[in-house]
């Protein structure tokens, strides 16, 4: 009796420890999906947080624009004026990243680039397109059929030019299409043109085009400066706005360097070139070549912007969402803006 009393409680002992052992398996495996759903949820929140931040960058951008470009200067007595609140101190300007401006919990960092600032590929003459690719390791020829056939694409007719390509060429293809004989409308149209491979599109060119122009519009962009007399509209497709261009572009320009771009880029961090500070910085030498193909004139503006923006869910945090945008600015339209391009992603 006594042996198969131990017997009963050690089954029962057993019993117990495999009880034991698959409750502490089951808590431990709740326990495990509990931590992933808050992770999950959390990962979410901060997602959302970081959209909607991000967002709100983009739309103060926006605003800042409409104030800067379409509200008429106000001429104040100095010693009247007040200093502004710290929060009203942020200058806002092209090229120039905007790091981290608080915004709720965490925070947006923006930065707009005018399309003054890069080659108009629907407007740019002859020698912009083919300055254009001097910084491409491309033979004579190679430029000649790429600046031909870019020409060839945005004119209206089907009349070839020496190294251009018309609906010959590409309905010869393995698989054909037509010349658009038109505008482009869009930088990636360019992959379709003659000589222009995806090494050469990815390879800085689509950094440095824009395909934003006023066409169907009687009455050119003005600045506030020039809605006061002050000034005529000066912009040209066939220079481009040094105050304005990217790094890439600026490294396209003629005799330019990694050095030279980044003594302009400093330069500009403080205020605007004039084309005496250009020459001040690059040099007679390479003024002279660089001249012909540059301005720094404020009224050389455009009104077609990119706003690039980055929220935050927590400043200095990990969790990001990116917005790259392209506006018109207006005044005369009911909103004072209008959106082009929109591509956002976390």
């Amino acid at each position: 009796m006594q042996s198969g009393y131990f017997n009963e409680n050690g089954v029962a002992l057993l019993l117990t420890i495999w009880v034991l052992a698959l409750l502490s398996v089951i808590v431990g495996e709740f326990c495990h999906a509990m931590r992933t759903e808050v992770n999950i949820t959390r990962n979410f929140k901060e997602k959302t947080e970081a959209y909607y931040i991000g967002k709100a960058g983009l739309m103060q951008a926006v605003v800042e624009l409409i104030r800067i470009e379409t509200t008429p200067p106000v001429i104040v007595n100095v010693e009247e004026t007040q200093p502004l609140p710290e929060e009203e101190k942020i200058e806002w300007r092209i090229n120039i990243p905007m790091q981290d401006i608080p915004f709720g919990a965490g925070a947006f960092s923006v930065k707009i680039e005018n399309e003054a600032g890069k080659i108009n590929i629907n407007k740019a003459d002859q020698n912009l397109l083919r300055m254009m690719l001097n910084s491409f390791e491309l033979d004579d020829n190679e430029k000649d059929i790429i600046v031909d056939s870019i020409l060839d694409w945005r004119d209206k007719d089907d009349l070839r030019r020496m190294y251009g390509a018309e609906d010959e060429y590409y309905q010869s293809l393995a698989e054909p299409y037509h010349a658009r004989n038109d505008d482009f409308e869009s930088v990636e149209e360019l992959l379709l043109v003659r000589g222009i491979t995806p090494e050469i599109y990815n390879g800085r060119l689509k950094d440095i085009v824009s395909v934003y122009t006023e066409k169907d519009d009687i009455r050119p962009f003005r600045s506030r400066r020039q809605r006061v007399g002050r000034n005529n509209n000066d912009l040209s497709y066939n220079k481009i706005n040094i105050n304005y261009a990217s790094q890439a572009m600026l490294l396209t320009l003629p005799q330019m360097t990694e050095e030279l771009v980044r003594e302009i880029i400093n330069f500009r961090k403080e205020k605007d070139l004039t084309m005496p500070d250009v020459l001040e910085i690059v040099g007679a030498g390479a003024y002279t070549e660089l001249a012909p193909y540059v301005t720094t004139s404020r009224d050389a503006k455009s009104p077609f912007f990119t706003i690039v923006s980055e929220g935050k869910s927590q400043q200095g945090g990990t969790i990001t969402h990116h917005f790259e945008v392209t506006v018109k600015i207006d005044a005369r339209s009911e909103k004072k803006y209008k959106i082009l391009k929109w591509t956002d992603r976390g």
